[in-house]
């Protein structure tokens, strides 16, 4: 059996370390037919990679790269750089396996990374079906020139026309993260990741998922979640598993069968999601997420003004958000909300509304995340937009330095000063360049939870310092 080396190139671990989950799921599914071995690069950050290859010996090896940059036009990381540098050129040098990367952040710029980083092969979207044929070709000697979404060093650009072909989701197996790296790490701040579907039915003008994983959902079986929650946690014991996918309660009903399936196997866990959508909530479906064991949410409006919402084509409305406002401090459920100012139709007015709604309607409790601008991905709405405005030009990548769009009458410094106002009037809102707290802070946030037996988010243990801090700078300034 050929050996395969699955490498995660993600470095970040703020505001809280994720485990990779894709190259988990594709371990689990190239099991069969290959001896797989995972490394893990957020914590060890490349320096054993070298010594695991010569040790190794690896026929191939997989790089997955998650994120090109942290998405904040104030104080942009591009992460290419290191991933090169620790990761993929100390590969090369001492290795002549063929070298295939993929990954989110690859699929959104393939021809860009494949020439940067040199790779021979490079996937497109989801992997699993398509990294097998890719790895059955290669074992043949076998062109591979053909292949759904895949590229090579030669064929940059030329991508085969059924790219949009994906498995039906009950193809792929469990991800036993687990069993493929060392989950210690992640317990004491991360989180055991589940999938509950892939591909996404919405329009957001600036998003690039349902380019990634397709336009129609294909739903998880309810029971199959619950089981695998199950498993885990007989491996595990005490652990959080979050819901990883943009909106979980999209479509309307998944989430409430995912939640009965849980309560009816009386297991317990503990649970968070990403992107919960104002348009499909209801009091049903937060009795039913208590019940299973959800202990925060985020909710991603991105706006709370009306003009702003319809340009950005989001499907919902204001009462839709004042819905699920009300509906997080009913149940008192811990909630991070997240803005995007500066958007198609933005104005003061618009930010004015926004920054109204949080203080009515938003519990101080709760972290509210703002982000100045809008990223611009290849082959949005948003992109045509820009093009049309002249934000950017025909021809002008999009990859590096990361282009921002700002409606012309909220330009970045107006914005900024804005969004400082919000910062300076509300303790729980913070500008995203200021989100990630310092290593400082995480210790003393460890330490206050541990002293007094807190079992809140952590988000929520930081409000509480980020408060007492202020409050002490005011309590000195007035002194002074």
């Amino acid at each position: 059996m050929k050996r395969l080396l699955l490498v995660n190139t993600n470095l970040e671990k703020y505001p809280y370390p994720i485990p990779p989950l894709g190259i988990c799921l594709l371990a689990s599914y190239l099991k069969p037919w290959y001896e797989v071995n995972v490394y893990d690069g957020v914590f060890d950050e490349g320096r054993t990679l070298v010594d695991l290859v010569q040790a190794y010996d690896p026929d191939y090896i997989g790089f997955s790269i998650r994120n090109i940059d942290d998405v904040v036009a104030d104080k942009t990381i591009f992460y290419m750089d290191r991933i090169i540098s620790d990761f993929i050129r100390p590969v090369q040098q001492i290795s002549k396996a063929p070298i295939i990367v993929g990954g989110c952040g690859f699929s959104v710029f393939p021809d860009e990374i494949m020439e940067l980083t040199g790779a021979d092969y490079g996937v497109v979207g989801e992997g699993e079906e398509v990294f097998l044929s890719l790895l059955r070709c290669l074992d043949k000697g076998k062109p591979a020139v053909l292949l759904p979404r895949v590229l090579m060093k030669d064929n940059v650009g030329r991508i085969a026309a059924s790219h949009k072909r994906y498995l039906p989701y009950h193809s792929i197996p469990f991800s036993e993260m687990d069993r493929h790296i060392d989950f210690m790490p992640y317990r004491q701040r991360g989180v055991f990741s589940i999938q509950t579907k892939r591909g996404c039915a919405l329009k957001c003008i600036y998003c690039n998922y349902p380019g990634i994983e397709g336009k129609k959902y294909r739903l998880r079986d309810p029971h199959d979640i619950a089981r695998e929650i199950e498993e885990a946690m007989d491996r595990l014991g005490k652990v959080t598993f979050e819901f990883v996918d943009s909106t979980f309660n999209e479509p309307a009903g998944h989430a409430e069968d995912i939640c009965r399936a849980i309560i009816q196997r009386k297991i317990h866990p503990q649970l968070r999601t990403m992107g919960i959508n104002p348009r499909n909530t209801s009091s049903e479906l937060f009795d039913l997420m208590m019940h299973a064991g959800f202990r925060q949410i985020d909710v991603t409006p991105d706006s709370a003004a009306p003009t702003v919402i319809k340009n950005l084509k989001k499907r919902f409305t204001l009462e839709d958000i004042t819905r699920v406002a009300l509906l997080t401090r009913m149940y008192d459920l811990p909630t991070m909300w997240f803005f995007l100012f500066g958007g198609p139709g933005e104005t003061v007015e618009t930010v004015a509304q926004t920054r109204n709604f949080i203080g009515l309607y938003i519990n101080e409790e709760d972290m509210v995340l703002m982000h100045a601008g809008l990223r611009i991905y290849p082959n949005t709405p948003l992109e045509k937009i820009a093009l049309k405005e002249g934000v950017i030009q025909s021809g002008e990548s999009l990859f590096y330095p990361s282009p921002y769009y700002f409606s012309a009458d909220t330009p970045k410094k107006r914005l900024d000063k804005m969004l400082k106002e919000i910062r300076d009037t509300f303790h729980n809102c913070l500008p995203a360049a200021e989100s990630s707290p310092s290593p400082e802070m995480i210790q003393k946030a460890l330490n206050m939870r541990k002293e007094k037996g807190l079992t809140e988010p952590m988000f929520r243990t930081l409000l509480r310092i980020r408060k007492d801090e202020g409050r002490r700078t005011k309590d000195e300034g007035r002194r002074t």
